[in-house]
């Protein structure tokens, strides 16, 4: 066994990844432990900090260490990353005092998005952080807190993500990166580098945020509280740490402009490094990247693998069963179903607007759509169709990257939903971009674990994690399918336009 070792544990949304690695990039061991997300109403989502995000850290952490022949004196460094960015107000002794509102699939703070637009110009917001408004939004949801739960609001020391909250929990230090940061719109002034006095005001006190460092920056020891809790050694350094889509983003080599994440994990995330950092659109969001100089143009779709377990756990239940009792994986009975499906879904189109939508409508209030149906539809066109109706979500964003003048020169298709051969080429064959697969898919986790040796300087730079990777696979677009989703596009995009008003009505509803 290695002497040195990288501890590094990710909390997703609805898994906790934990990894060993070598200074050279080998996994040594890993961890996960599955949790579920937290839905109070509908537009709302939800997790229990102290028992998702912290018990399943220290829980994966403990795991880890009980690998035969590992010692808690192996680790040499610990790095962080969750999902976000989620706001959790916290007490003085770092306390949760409410459940974390998660991310844009949290849809609750419209209105507090439209009395922000209003009380400062929708405008201004956008010129001001580089970012306009949506359910993605922390500002929001923190004003949402104290005009809903005012007594919450009143005992907050601090409104955190899930990431600062436990790197919190492990050091007693209270910081957030600067790349996490930057999805704390409106707070955070991305050129400045430097929470935004003026766009705060009415919403939270500077000193109730957190203090802001770089991701790869010593955030400080273990406690010894926090020993006892993860069974670390007491001083074991931990990295500032980050959101899981820029540790994901990282840990397949994403360090360069013009080089693209698509991370398919519970949502569809991309994440597009470049070195202009005037490069905005209303419809994208941006923020510095994860280390200094650098800046990124991210985009976010609401639902993708969450959609993909809705249809499982719906339309498959006799799937799921069986791999209950031992037989075959649901997911790969679907994806084979599926494949059987000619493209295109025999007709089948799916709006997967099933918790509003993040980019690149920026609606909250959309929702989802399945159109095309007849009787002579099967559960595989239905299942093909969804993975399809992501696609042309991707191409959406695909589009506008090139429109902007920043087309990505290479992509990295990373988290669980690589692994669907259909899914992937059903994306590059709509989007006719080819996709790279790493080799290493532990994921988030693999990343934070680099940024806990650059913490503690046990490797020399960022550009390392090119050699833990190694070469990948490329999925290719066939260029035949062209003429086949070409039509189906348009109408995919113009759906969305004809049913909008339908959609608005149904959420004034109350459905």
């Amino acid at each position: 066994m290695a002497t040195d070792l990288l501890m590094g544990i990710d909390v997703g949304t609805y898994e906790t990844k934990g990894v060993l690695v070598t200074p050279e990039g080998v996994v040594v061991a890993t961890e996960v432990m599955p949790h579920t997300m937290i839905f109070p109403r509908a537009g709302w989502a939800e997790h229990d900090p102290e028992g998702t995000w912290w018990g399943d850290v220290a829980h994966v952490s403990k795991a880890l260490l009980a690998n035969e022949g590992i010692s808690p004196d192996q680790i040499k460094g610990v790095g962080i990353s969750a999902i976000g960015p989620d706001v959790l107000p916290i007490d003085e002794n770092l306390q949760p005092l409410r459940n974390g509102i998660l991310y844009g699939v949290d849809t609750r703070a419209v209105e507090e998005i439209a009395e922000m637009n209003e009380r400062h110009g929708a405008d201004y917001i956008f010129n001001a952080c580089g970012n306009a408004l949506s359910s993605q939004a922390t500002g929001p949801k923190i004003l949402w807190i104290k005009k809903n739960e005012p007594e919450v609001y009143e005992k907050a020391r601090w409104f955190v993500d899930a990431t600062t909250f436990i790197v919190a929990r492990l050091t007693g230090r209270v910081v957030v990166d600067h790349f996490s940061a930057g999805s704390h719109h409106p707070m955070y002034d991305p050129w400045k580098r430097d929470w935004n006095d003026e766009l705060n005001d009415g919403v939270v006190e500077r000193e109730r945020l957190p203090e802001l460092a770089w991701s790869h920056e010593l955030a400080g020891g273990v406690t010894e509280w926090a020993a006892k809790e993860t069974g670390l050694n007491v001083g074991t350094p931990v990295s500032v740490g980050t959101i899981d889509a820029g540790a994901e983003s990282f840990s397949v080599g994403v360090t360069e402009p013009g080089e693209m994440m698509m991370m398919y994990g519970s949502t569809i995330f991309m994440i597009q490094v470049t070195d202009n950092d005037q490069a905005r659109d209303e419809r994208l969001w941006v923020a510095p990247y994860l280390f200094p100089g650098t800046w990124c143009l991210l985009a976010g779709m609401a639902t993708s693998g969450a959609l993909t377990r809705w249809v499982r756990d719906t339309f498959a239940g006799d799937l799921v069963a069986a791999e209950e009792a031992g037989g075959e994986p649901a997911y790969g009975v679907l994806t084979r179903e599926a494949s059987e499906s000619q493209p295109g879904s025999n007709g089948v189109i799916v709006l997967p607007y099933f918790s509003g939508e993040r980019t690149p409508i920026n609606d909250p209030q959309a929702k989802g759509v399945i159109f095309g149906l007849s009787l002579t539809h099967t559960r595989g066109d239905l299942f093909r169709g969804t993975l399809e109706g992501m696609g042309h979500g991707i191409k959406q964003h695909v589009d506008m990257f090139t429109d902007m003048g920043a087309p990505p020169h290479t992509i990295q298709a990373v988290g669980g939903g690589t692994k669907n051969a259909v899914w992937l080429q059903s994306v590059s064959d709509i989007s006719g971009v080819p996709q790279k697969v790493a080799p290493v898919t532990v994921g988030a986790s693999y990343g934070d674990a680099l940024l806990a040796a650059l913490a503690i300087g046990l490797v020399s730079g960022p550009e390392v994690i090119r050699h833990w990777q190694g070469e990948g696979t490329t999925v290719m677009p066939n260029p035949e399918m062209a003429e086949t989703y070409a039509p189906l596009h348009e109408i995919y995009t113009g759906l969305y336009q004809a049913t909008k008003e339908h959609m608005h009505t149904l959420h004034d509803l109350g459905y």
